[in-house]
C-alpha cells in the first residue's frame, strides 16, 4: 500500500543509535578512487597484527565544519581520503552507557534480555570497496586484527556491513552477494584440510580458499545490491543466547526492479523474497537499510526520491511513503538509521526525522553543509539522545530540538557509527577516525584501502534497538 504523509517542517536535528548487532557493516564505494595509505602486506597466516597503522594522539576542539566531498553519483564513496593522523589516546574508557552486548555468555545474561555486563569483543567492520575485502579494527585498540575476501573472485565493491547481535558480521557487495564471518576464531569450523584454523589476524586477507571464519557465501546477480541490516533474532535465557538471526538485505535489477529478501543468519539461504513496485527510477534502488526494535526492515532511496520503504518480518507485507522530497523539501536523501525511541532518520543537505506512529516527517533545514552517513547513539530523546552525521568530521544533533551539540573534525568522514563505549566512529578512503563524543579527541587507523563504510558497523545500533521490544 502507498502511504503519502503530511511532513511538518521543525527545526530540530538529533540522532541515536541502533541495537547492536553481531553481523555485517556498511561501506559504499562504487567508483571510490581514493588511494589511502596500502597496508603492508603479510604473507600466510601471520599472526601478528602487522597493520599499517597510524594511530597519534591530537586533542582536537577545533569545531570547524567543511563541505563534504562531492558525492558524484550519490556512491562514489572517493571524496578526501587524507591520511592525515588525528590524535589517538586511548584513556577515554566507557563514555556512555550501551544496552546491549554480543555475545554474552552464560553467566553474564544481565536482566535476562542481553543486557548488563561488558562486552566480550567489539569490532568496526569496514568494507575496503576498492580492495573486495572487509577488514576487523579492535575498537580498543584501534589496530586492524584480521581482512577477509568478501567472493571468491575478489571483487564486488563490498559496501555496507552489519553486526548481529551475536556479534558475528555480514556484507553485502555492490555488484552483488552477500557474505558472512564469524567474528572471533572459536566459532570457526575446519575446511580447508590443514590442520588448525587459518584465518586473518591482520591487514592481509588470506586466499578464498584458505580463510575458514567465513561462515557463508550466497551469491547473487543483481545490478545493485547495498542496504544490510541484522534483525534481533530471539533471546533464549535458557542458554542465555540470541538464536534465530535472520539478515535483511535488498537488490536492484535495471534501473525500477527492487526486492528485499530475508536471509536465514545461519546459512545465508533465502527464507523470503518480496517485489517492491513502484520506486523511482535510478541505477540504485533502495540504498540503506535499518532494523526496528520488532526486526522490520526500513529501507530508504538516494536518487529515488527518497521514498520509505517498511516490510512486516512477520507477514512481509511492504509499505512505501513518500518522503520529504515530495514537497520539495530536498531533492535527495543519503544516510539513514533507526533510532532507539523507533525514530526513522534520513541525512544529508537537511535531516528529516520519520515517526512511524503518526507517519510524518519532521524536517531540518538548518545544517549549513551537506552530510553522508548517520547514526544515532543509544540514548533515547528523553535523556538527551544524539544523532552523529558525517561531513568532513562528526556533528552530533539533539533528537528533539535538532540543535547541533558538537561539531569535531576529523581527517575524512562518510560513513559514521558509534560503538559499545559510546566513541563515534567516521570511515573513508584509507582511515577508520575514533572520536572520543564529548572532548573530539581523535584516534586514527589509516591502512583502509578505499573504505566507504556507511550503516551498523559496530553492532551498538542493532543492540540499542534490539534489546528494547517494548518500543
Amino acid at each position: 500500500m502507498m502511504r503519502i504523509p503530511s511532513v511538518p517542517v521543525l527545526l530540530a536535528i538529533s540522532m541515536a543509535t541502533l541495537g547492536c548487532g553481531t553481523d555485517s557493516g556498511r561501506a559504499d564505494n562504487a567508483d571510490d578512487g581514493t588511494s589511502g595509505i596500502s597496508p603492508t602486506a603479510d604473507s600466510g597466516n601471520d599472526s601478528g597484527n602487522d597493520s599499517n597503522t597510524d594511530s597519534s594522539s591530537d586533542s582536537t576542539a577545533d569545531s570547524a565544519d567543511t563541505d563534504p566531498p562531492d558525492t558524484g553519483d550519490g556512491d562514489s564513496g572517493d571524496g578526501d581520503s587524507g591520511d592525515g593522523d588525528s590524535g589517538d589516546d586511548d584513556s577515554g574508557g566507557t563514555v556512555w552507557d550501551l544496552g546491549g552486548i554480543p555475545d554474552a555468555g552464560p553467566g553474564n545474561c544481565g536482566d535476562g534480555q542481553g543486557n548488563g555486563g561488558e562486552p566480550e569483543f567489539s569490532f568496526l567492520w569496514a568494507a575496503n570497496s576498492s580492495e573486495g575485502t572487509i577488514s576487523k579494527i579492535d575498537t580498543e585498540t584501534v589496530q586492524e586484527v584480521g581482512r577477509y575476501m568478501v567472493r571468491p573472485d575478489g571483487a564486488g565493491s563490498p559496501s555496507r556491513t552489519s553486526v548481529s547481535l551475536t556479534g558475528h558480521v555480514a556484507v553485502a557487495s555492490r555488484q552483488g552477494g552477500v557474505t558472512k564471518f564469524y567474528a572471533t576464531e572459536e566459532f570457526c569450523e575446519e575446511s580447508n584440510g590443514i590442520p588448525g584454523i587459518q584465518t586473518s589476524l591482520n591487514n592481509a586477507a588470506l586466499p578464498w580458499d584458505e580463510e575458514e571464519c567465513r561462515a557463508w557465501h550466497t551469491p547473487f546477480d543483481y545490478d545493485s545490491q547495498r542496504p544490510l541490516a541484522w534483525a534481533p533474532g530471539t533471546w533464549n535465557p535458557g542458554t542465555c543466547a540470541w538464536e534465530d538471526e535472520m539478515l535483511w538485505t535488498a537488490g536492484r535489477y535495471g534501473n525500477n526492479q527492487d526486492e528485499v529478501l530475508l536471509l536465514d543468519g545461519e546459512t545465508g539461504m533465502v527464507i523470503e523474497t518480496v517485489e517492491i513496485p513502484g520506486l523511482k527510477s535510478d541505477s540504485f534502488g533502495i540504498y540503506g537499510a535499518a532494523v526496528d526494535s520488532e526486526g522490520n526492515f526500513w529501507g530508504t532511496g538516494w536518487a529515488t526520491g527518497n521514498q520509505l520503504v517498511r516490510v512486516d518480518i512477520e507477514t512481509m507485507e511492504a509499505t512505501v511513503w513518500e518522503g520529504p522530497s515530495s514537497v520539495g523539501v530536498s531533492s535527495h536523501w543519503y544516510g539513514m538509521t533507526v533510532d532507539v525511541d523507533g525514530m526513522v532518520w534520513n541525512c544529508a543537505s537537511r535531516v528529516a526525522r520519520f515517526d512511524p506512529m503518526t507517519e510524518e516527517w519532521t524536517v531540518s533545514d538548518e545544517l549549513g553543509s551537506w552530510t553522508a552517513g548517520c547514526m544515532a547513539d543509544a540514548n533515547s530523546v528523553d535523556d538527551g539522545g544524539l544523532l552523529w552525521l558525517g561531513s568532513n568530521g562528526v556533528r552530533g544533533l539533539n533528537r528533539e530540538t535538532f540543535e547541533i551539540v558538537y561539531n569535531w573534525p576529523t581527517p575524512t568522514s562518510y560513513g559514521v557509527s558509534v560503538d559499545f563505549a559510546g566513541y563515534v566512529w567516521a570511515v573513508n578512503g584509507n582511515g577508520a577516525h575514533r572520536v572520543d563524543p564529548e572532548t573530539g579527541q581523535v584516534t586514527s587507523y589509516n591502512g583502509l584501502v578505499g573504505a566507504y563504510t556507511y550503516s551498523d558497523m559496530t553492532g551498538a545500533a542493532l543492540s540499542a534497538v534490539g534489546n528494547n521490544p517494548s518500543n
